[in-house]
């Protein structure tokens, strides 16, 4: 038998989705029948979908065995180490944090890195700080409510608790929040574009492609591309390239959706071989000598949250706020030595 008493960040859980969630190992049939047989919520039988209230107890009548068994093992978190912490802080208060990412790191852990991401460095931050104790939590954990990928840095969301984390989320997925880039394009962009299409993924190629019909589907992007500065790399001989400093405004959120919709119209990213176009392979072949950028020059620079978030009150002071991520040095290093003016002394 154990008993388990429902801390803040568990409470308004289904008691379904909690006990997925602390007994991981078990089949979601198993969970329905401990919860018909061996679970009682203060001493009452409870249906799966009974909201948890905060300092309720939760008793299993399982052995130890079948507890150890659908548990599994809980010192991975102890075993792994502690993340060496890389990332930057935009923003903290005590319910949110807003990191900087790297470049180079997993928002979340894959298969091939289960360490160190930003997500485990952010939890050892925490605990650090004595903000966050797993041993007290049975199924939360500071989590990202955004990603991005591995070679673009910038600015991730982070929820400290289950209400603020699921405010994130809403707010995320309300379009409450614009999310703003930064990149350098190759080729000469005169002026604004507004970009809509469907996006079409490859999963063999781990690429996607754009139909600029702008089916009104799931997959449909938006994706707005602001010029901010036209440039010049040269190759220190007689051959220059144009490229143009570019803000992304990201409407829709999607895997690919900026790279892709930038080589859709002939001014893919500096350095991103991927989605490279005939143009841009000898202007990226130049960057890897002169600059070694075999990557994607993409950064999450600026949020801004909606001037309106009193549908959610937990989260209702951050309207209207903006929070910016300075160019990594990687950027300002090119962007210096092309000569440009704007954003080179940042």
């Amino acid at each position: 038998m154990r008993e388990i008493k429902i801390t803040a960040n568990d409470a308004g859980r289904r008691l379904d989705r909690f006990l997925r969630k602390y007994l991981r190992n078990a089949s979601l049939g198993e969970i329905y029948k401990i919860i018909r047989k061996d679970v009682k919520v203060n001493g009452k039988r409870r249906d799966e979908a009974y909201m948890l209230q905060e300092d309720e107890v939760l008793t299993l009548y399982l052995s130890d065995e079948v507890l150890k068994k659908f548990i599994g093992d809980q010192t991975h978190a102890k075993s792994r180490g502690k993340a060496k912490r890389q990332f930057g802080i935009v923003y903290e208060d005590a319910n949110i944090l807003i990191a900087d990412k790297p470049f180079g790191l997993l928002t979340h852990g894959d298969s091939n890195e289960k360490k160190n991401h930003l997500a485990n460095q952010v939890k050892d931050y925490l605990i650090e700080k004595g903000e966050y104790d797993p041993r007290n939590e049975r199924v939360f954990s500071p989590a990202p409510a955004n990603r991005i990928d591995r070679n673009t840095t910038g600015l991730v969301l982070f929820g400290k608790t289950a209400a603020a984390l699921k405010g994130l989320n809403r707010i995320i997925r309300e379009d409450l929040v614009s999310k703003y880039y930064m990149t350098i394009v190759s080729g000469r962009l005169e002026s604004e574009r507004v970009l809509e299409g469907t996006l079409v993924k490859d999963a063999r190629s781990n690429k996607v492609t754009i139909d600029p019909r702008g089916a009104e589907n799931e997959l449909y992007i938006k994706t707005i591309v602001r010029p901010k500065e036209h440039l010049s790399i040269s190759d220190g001989h007689d051959r220059s390239f144009d490229a143009t400093l570019v803000e992304v405004e990201l409407v829709t959120g999607r895997s690919h959706q900026i790279r892709a919709h930038l080589a859709s119209i002939g001014h893919p990213i500096i350095g991103d071989s991927k989605y490279a176009v005939r143009s841009s392979r000898e202007l990226n072949q130049l960057l890897l000598r002169k600059y070694d950028l075999s990557t994607q020059l993409l950064h999450a620079y600026r949020l801004e949250f909606a001037s309106d978030l009193s549908n959610i009150p937990e989260l209702e002071y951050l309207a209207g706020h903006s929070y910016t991520a300075k160019l990594p040095d990687r950027f300002t290093s090119i962007l210096k030595k092309t000569g440009s003016s704007s954003f080179a002394a940042e």
